[in-house]
């Protein structure tokens, strides 16, 4: 019997090259093997810092950007990734087209993110829209990029920066120390204990927050998912949609069909768009609590169940016969779970109105873009023309809370406003400043002058609020009651 343990790239270690019988043999094997575990399990953590400045919880939009900040600031940092890619919701969710960077034809978000997005597009070959042609619909100004660039940037953004990154990790508790936290991480080999001064939750669902016992915020109806999906194999002009919607409005009928399998809305029968898009962000996924492994792992099989049936059924339709998926995202891409109850809280008539606030981190633009489960799925209200908003510190901060911050959609905000805050610009700005905050030494996140804050995230190119920018943003409004915690 023999039996090896590899370590990284060096070769096997053979606890023994013989074969052994029961008795005193076996024994001995035991033994052994027991000392070559413990040397490959002490070999294996020796890899892995015990203690750090920041540890960025979640390798995504928001969390890269934010880790590389507070590496990029002198600060010893740790990315844990429970998947083995970075860029979220742009690789593995498949939402490859991230905006908005620009508002009413000037820039209002930049930094480390639009440096990711632009080294990108340039690696890549692709094009940029025209950003002057403000009054086009918003989502022609995203950018779209190449999800193995990015991804493949991002590695390379992370390891330059001097951040450690750690994938196929999930922090399993935190534990409050007096200048800081002991975060308890479950790899590969095992739980360990990793100390560090401040957390940076960008995992999307607040999990570190959770695991804090810091209060979390939950909308009665959070938004559907999607999975996102590119199609091939046929010739859009060659089809006879009105005789596809007829067959499809009958499996609707029959109960083997959802309308939201093909598109957003809930009431009008038509594969036309989806047809014509080749898939993409299409159909909408209701009533699963996309925040426990439980909950997600149920939409994970529903998703992919919908997209075997829809594929299933264009399959049996004429002109149809050859259609097939180019691509299907890793996951199924989740547009809500929480928010943190934060030290202020974003309300709709602060994002809509513009209102600078007076520690705003940095700017955001995106139209309301709520979608529901009634009519055509989707509330979409753009900002009048001139508005440009603003993303407040203390939402990035936990009430109650030290040495914690959140970067990306879980910000403190309501419903209406987190459905245009979650986007991925202002996620990477959101990280940029988090991973900022996190990486001065000797304050509380709450308690870094505004000043040293900007200094800090202007030396990495970010666009912060500290200058009205006059063509662009309107006189301050008067306050609204949406700061209150």
């Amino acid at each position: 019997m023999t039996f090896c343990v590899g370590v990284g790239k060096a070769k096997p270690i053979a606890a023994s090259m013989f074969r052994f019988h029961h008795g005193e043999n076996s024994i001995f094997l035991r033994t052994i093997f027991l000392q070559v575990m413990k040397t490959t399990d002490k070999v294996l953590r020796s890899c892995l810092p015990n203690e750090v400045d920041v540890m960025v919880l979640g390798g995504g939009t928001a969390g890269v950007i934010a880790a590389v900040q507070a590496a990029r600031a002198g600060a010893r940092t740790l990315l844990v990734e429970k998947t083995g890619m970075l860029g979220g919701t742009i690789t593995t969710g498949g939402v490859n087209f991230p905006g908005l960077f620009h508002a009413w034809g000037k820039q209002v978000i930049a930094g480390i993110g639009w440096e990711l997005v632009e080294r990108t597009v340039q690696e890549s070959g692709g094009t940029m829209p025209d950003f002057s042609d403000f009054r086009q619909r918003h989502w022609k100004l995203q950018i779209p990029v190449d999800r193995f660039v990015y991804a493949a940037i991002c590695d390379e953004m992370v390891k330059t920066s001097g951040v450690t990154p750690l994938f196929h990790t999930m922090l399993a508790e935190l534990i409050e120390e007096k200048d800081g936290w002991c975060c308890r991480v479950c790899t590969k080999e095992g739980l360990q204990n990793i100390r560090t001064k401040v957390v940076v939750d960008a995992s999307g669902d607040a999990t570190a927050v959770g695991l804090a016992g810091a209060e979390l915020m939950r909308s009665e109806n959070c938004q559907p998912a999607t999975l996102v999906s590119k199609a091939e194999g046929y010739r859009f002009e060659d089809l006879d949609i009105p005789a596809i919607n007829q067959a499809f409005a009958q499996e609707v009928s029959a109960g083997r069909m959802q309308v939201t399998d093909f598109s957003w809305n809930t009431d009008k029968v038509d594969v036309g768009p989806w047809l014509r898009a080749g898939g993409g962000n299409a159909g909408h996924i209701h009533g699963f609590d996309a925040r426990t492994s439980a909950g997600k792992s149920a939409l994970e099989l529903e998703a992919r169940a919908r997209l075997f049936r829809v594929v299933r059924f264009l399959r049996s339709q004429p002109g149809l016969e050859n259609l097939y998926l180019s691509h299907v995202s890793p996951e199924c891409g989740v547009r809500e779970t929480v928010t943190i109850r934060g030290r202020v809280r974003v309300g709709v008539e602060d994002y809509t109105s513009g209102r600078h606030l007076p520690d705003a981190v940095c700017y955001a633009f995106y139209p309301i873009d709520l979608h529901t489960a009634e009519e055509k799925g989707l509330d979409c209200r753009p900002l009048e023309e001139g508005v440009v908003p603003t993303v407040p510190r203390d939402a990035l901060i936990p009430k109650d809370s030290r040495n914690l911050l959140v970067a990306g959609r879980c910000l403190s905000s309501d419903q209406l406003a987190n459905s245009a805050l979650r986007v991925q610009a202002t996620s990477m700005a959101t990280g940029q400043a988090a991973g900022a905050l996190a990486a001065e030494r000797g304050c509380q996140p709450h308690e870094v002058p505004m000043e040293d804050l900007y200094d800090l995230l202007e030396g990495q190119g970010a666009i912060v609020p500290r200058e009205c920018m006059s063509s662009v943003a309107q006189a301050l409004p008067p306050a609204v009651s949406g700061r209150s915690a």
